[in-house]
């Protein structure tokens, strides 16, 4: 999971240059962009789970949102739907909210979604 953390830890170093006034970030951009970036790192672990664990080619993997969740039920989250649950937490905040809406910019909840997509990757690194 060593690529998705790197991704990660690149969305937490895009959130250090941005202002922040009462607990709000007030430059929206760079927390989209963060976002973005935190929700790749999600994918990417899935990628990396599914390349070396499952032996999937890059040809193979997944290449939209409905595929990842297909390879998630069929290859991780078997015995375990609490992880496909997580996942779609993760793409409603990260994706959704936080990337393409641009509507989470409070600190707090910022850092939060960081924190779960962290306990993702490293469930998935786990499996």
């Amino acid at each position: 999971m060593k690529e998705a953390l790197r991704y990660l830890n690149n969305a937490r170093e895009i959130l250090k240059s941005v202002p922040i006034e009462d607990n709000t970030y007030t430059d929206i951009k760079p927390v989209r962009e963060a976002f973005s970036t935190a929700y790749l790192a999600v994918l990417e672990a899935i990628n990396e789970y599914l390349g070396t664990k499952r032996g999937l080619t890059k040809k193979e993997l997944p290449k939209s949102v409905d595929a990842y969740r297909d390879a998630l039920r069929k290859h991780i989250a078997v015995h375990d739907g609490r992880l496909m649950r997580e996942f779609e937490k993760l793409y409603d905040a990260l994706h959704i909210a936080g990337y393409y809406r641009g509507l989470i910019y409070d600190v707090d909840m910022v850092k939060d979604a960081l924190k779960a997509a962290k306990a993702f990757i490293e469930k998935i690194g786990q499996e």
